[in-house]
């Protein structure tokens, strides 16, 4: 059958609203821009244009799982219109994922783009697609978002520059997910492996001081020297001092504990509370961060703030009740030399935070909020 009869009998079936005629539809105009590929008989200019305008009015009235369908058969397609191929890869992320990940219609402005306008799992898909060029992992590194950034770690196959390794060892000092991924990376230099055994735990110090060849005595004395950079809510050992190492496993053993309560479904905001009357001040943070999909950087920045009405936001984005908050805020405060200050009146202004609002734009207003504290 010719191209010009198999576009006639696809114009009949895209005359029908029924969902087989759709998917058949759908399947054809596949079948058929693959023939021609492979024959290296791309279609007519005209036939082409008529098939692509089919196309996208198709997936935008398709059922889901037509669309997942059809995301899975264009995904290596490189005559795939562009057009459509940028609407799959908004669509919502289980249909986006092979698209993202693999189609070669998308450029590196596409994949920008996404990482500007689309979730935060999309983001993610971006951070693992193979073979990532420089501007991406650029724009990846400019917004600084942690998920992301551990995404972009553990892809060994990303075109990251020594300058950006560097970014991302540094960002490593706050972002505990990121430092697995950056110690067992093959772009990790020596310099900058000593720079991350400051902020990692026993395993991951012993694999690089095994890998690298570290000078342990070397390191023992960075670490000692960094020892007054520990972390909130850590307590002295019996010398007075608690050691960096001592944290980083700490912090570690924290972030996992949050990270496998929210896959099991059991992170809710009443862990915060619990957490905070147990004396452990860093998991809340840790939680808190999860909970509202924040920056650990940017909790930690609020509660040390004088501005209690930064915390207030983020109870409000995360389901904490507006009775709830003073509690809160009193046990954040003992167990933080005081912080968030601002005494009794700050406080009282605080409860605006929990206006009628929906929790996402209270999440939108904390993070606007302490970016500009």
């Amino acid at each position: 059958m010719s191209q010009a009869a198999q576009t006639a009998a696809l114009l009949s079936l895209a005359r029908s609203r029924e969902p087989e005629d759709r998917e058949r539809l759908l399947s054809g105009i596949i079948d058929l821009c693959e023939t021609g590929e492979a024959q290296g008989q791309p279609a007519a200019p005209e036939i082409q244009i008529l098939l692509d305008s089919i196309f996208m009015s198709l997936v935008v009235e398709a059922e889901r799982d037509i669309r997942q369908r059809l995301a899975e058969r264009l995904a290596d397609a490189a005559w795939a219109p562009s057009t459509l191929v940028n609407i799959l890869a908004l669509d919502e992320i289980e249909i986006a994922r092979p698209i993202i990940a693999r189609s070669p219609v998308l450029q590196d402005h596409d994949l920008i783009r996404l990482l500007v306008q689309a979730t935060l799992e999309h983001q993610i898909e971006v951070a693992r697609r193979p073979n990532l060029h420089s501007p991406v992992v650029e724009a990846i590194l400019t917004q600084g978002e942690p998920a992301v950034l551990t995404a972009l770690a553990g892809n060994t196959t990303a075109q990251i520059s020594a300058d950006a390794m560097g970014r991302l060892v540094a960002e490593a000092k706050d972002v505990v997910a990121l430092r697995s991924p950056l110690a067992r990376h093959p772009g990790l230099s020596p310099l900058l492996a000593e720079q991350l055994y400051l902020w990692v735990g026993r395993a991951l110090r012993d694999a690089l001081a095994d890998r690298f060849e570290l000078d342990p005595a070397k390191l023992r004395a960075a670490v000692d020297e960094a020892t007054h950079g520990a972390h909130l809510g850590l307590q002295p050992t019996a010398a007075g001092a608690v050691t960096i190492e001592d944290e980083a496993d700490r912090e570690e053993m924290e972030a996992a504990l949050v990270e496998k309560l929210d896959s099991a479904g059991q992170l809710r905001p009443g862990y915060l509370l619990r957490v905070l009357r147990e004396g452990r001040l860093p998991l809340f943070v840790f939680a808190m961060a999860r909970l509202g999909r924040f920056d650990v950087r940017q909790v930690r920045r609020a509660i040390d703030s004088n501005r209690p009405e930064l915390l207030a936001l983020a109870c409000s984005a995360v389901g904490i009740d507006r009775s709830v908050f003073p509690t809160i805020l009193e046990l954040v405060r003992q167990l933080n030399g005081g912080r968030p200050g601002g005494g009794a009146e700050a406080a009282r202004k605080a409860s605006g935070a929990f206006g009628p609002f929906r929790p996402d734009i209270a999440a939108m207003a904390f993070r606007q909020a302490v970016s500009a504290a």
